[in-house]
């Protein structure tokens, strides 16, 4: 990856074995997998391991040229102190404008703009999960005939409302984003509440006076709530009807709207990987990283996130940031994830996963070196805590603190606003979203040729040689494009949809 590294990875497919001679002459001494790292010169004891041209690891006991280099041939750096940062001290250039690409979107009444045109019924508490799901049921089979410009319904499940400690302070956390997800642009607009009545989050707390859109047949904001303790409901049939009844008014809102030529600016594109390897940093996030160029050159948002997959990257990303109160922001935000993992007695390591280290990587240092190019070149113009939501004038390269977790990383971008998601994977996942379209892209071949109908994108031709950097960012810029003007993915073909997984660090009672 740089000339001063001292390990390349094995590229091809099945690894290769001992005796095998690679250009230059190296000789391997033992068989290395996929994705696994090979010494290319002898590495002393305690000597730099450096891959990204940065010491993922320091050997444990000398390692020979030839030999497979893994994580239990290295000690784990310390993580990068949060002082004597560099901040917005090198700032990266504006990038040049890219004008003239539009996608077939639906404008919302506050400004935003969808890709798809959904109605969601928002739950307070889990509780009310059960009856929701028949509903929607219900309202897909019976109802959506009748709607043919409303995509789908959904109902927005979580495991909160009810049994936490509501006002503890981190509790905001849960709350907002939950409130800022019914608010996603793909939804139009149209809040719709199923609440059970005894729970801890009531409407009114979950929703507020002043979030909810203004209905333009009414003279102050409407929450539309079904609460199924109402002593109307008598019997579960009764709550049906009722939640059926309330969704019509919403359906015939939502069917009224027709897509219309939106600028590429409008797009907000959360970006994340899962299931990563040693190939993440190789293909498919150094393509992401042009594609989110390309869109911060258009005008768009683009939202990276993973705060163990960044952390150990900290001086990197707050040199780039716009201006030193960004590059604040993002120290405030390490900070606070430390303080909560000490809380729970675990460190960044805690993040590999066995399928990572199959997959070739080591441990977190090296994980985070391939996970940060997701986010490009352009300067990182801000930064949202966890729940928050992006502001209208919110544009260009944003820093969306989440943890690392698929699900939760995907549910507060979704609170964030972001209408369009880009999920990379090694290992391979068969993840989806309900509430926005998920591109998919396999950072190699075999697992695009093996997975054929669940992955969207076939990154690993840059490995191959089959395809530049450059022509595959081109390439995932024109298909967000496409899929935000109604193109459907293969999760959303075969309706894969991951529960959403509220961040609560608040106590549970």
């Amino acid at each position: 990856m740089n000339d001063r590294d001292n390990v390349a990875i094995v590229a091809n497919d099945g690894g290769l074995d001992a005796g095998t001679a690679l250009p230059g002459g190296l000789v391997l001494k033992e068989r290395v997998p996929q994705g696994h790292k090979v010494a290319l010169s002898d590495i002393a004891e305690g000597a730099a391991v450096r891959r990204y041209d940065v010491a993922i690891g320091f050997a444990l006991a000398p390692i020979a040229a030839g030999r497979w280099v893994h994580e239990k041939l290295l000690r784990l750096p310390d993580a990068r102190g949060l002082a004597n940062l560099p901040m917005a001290d090198a700032p990266r250039p504006p990038l040049d404008p890219l004008e003239g690409f539009t996608f077939q979107g639906f404008r919302n009444a506050d400004g935003s703009v969808g890709t798809r045109n959904l109605l969601a019924i928002t739950t307070t508490v889990q509780c009310v999960a059960g009856v929701v799901e028949h509903a929607v049921e219900r309202i897909r089979r019976e109802l959506l005939p009748l709607y043919p410009h409303v995509d789908d319904v959904i109902g927005l499940e979580h495991g909160y409302g009810c049994g936490v400690a509501i006002d503890a302070p981190d509790a905001v956390i849960p709350i907002r984003t939950l409130r800022h997800i019914s608010l996603n642009p793909n939804f139009g607009g149209e809040v719709m509440v199923v609440s059970l009545g005894c729970e801890k989050l009531q409407p009114d707390r979950l929703l507020p006076p002043g979030v909810i859109p203004i209905d333009a047949a009414a003279q102050e904001p409407q929450l539309d709530v079904v609460c199924l303790q109402d002593e109307a409901h008598v019997g579960f049939g009764s709550m049906i009807d009722s939640i059926l009844r309330q969704a019509r008014v919403h359906l015939e809102r939502l069917n009224q709207r027709r897509r219309e030529t939106v600028p590429a600016s409008e797009l907000v594109v959360g970006v994340q990987c899962g299931g990563s390897d040693a190939f993440s940093g190789v293909t498919a996030n150094p393509a992401v990283g042009f594609m989110s160029d390309l869109l911060v050159r258009a005008g768009a948002t683009v939202m990276f996130s993973e705060v163990t997959e960044v952390r150990d990257a900290i001086d990197q990303l707050t040199a780039r940031a716009a201006t030193p109160e960004v590059a604040e922001a993002m120290v405030r935000e390490m900070a606070w994830y430390d303080a909560y993992l000490q809380r729970g007695r675990v460190d960044r390591s805690a993040n590999t996963t066995p399928g990572n280290k199959k997959g070739g990587l080591a441990n977190i240092v090296e994980k985070a070196m391939g996970s940060i190019v997701k986010s490009g070149s352009a300067p990182i113009a801000g930064v949202l805590a966890p729940g928050e939501k992006l502001a209208r004038d919110q544009r260009g390269l944003i820093y969306a603190a989440t943890p690392a977790s698929d699900f939760i990383c995907g549910t507060l971008q979704l609170a964030a606003g972001m209408n369009l998601h880009v999920f990379t994977t090694g290992r391979g996942t068969p993840y989806g979203l309900a509430e926005c379209p998920v591109i998919k892209v396999a950072t190699r071949s075999e697992l695009a040729r093996r997975w054929h109908d669940l992955m969207d994108v076939d990154a690993g031709r840059i490995a191959s040689g089959e395809a530049s950097i450059e022509a595959m960012g081109w390439e995932l810029f024109h298909r967000l494009l496409a899929t935000a003007s109604g193109e459907r993915t293969w999760a959303e073909r075969h309706r894969l949809r991951n529960a959403l997984v509220l961040f609560n660090p608040a106590p549970v009672t």
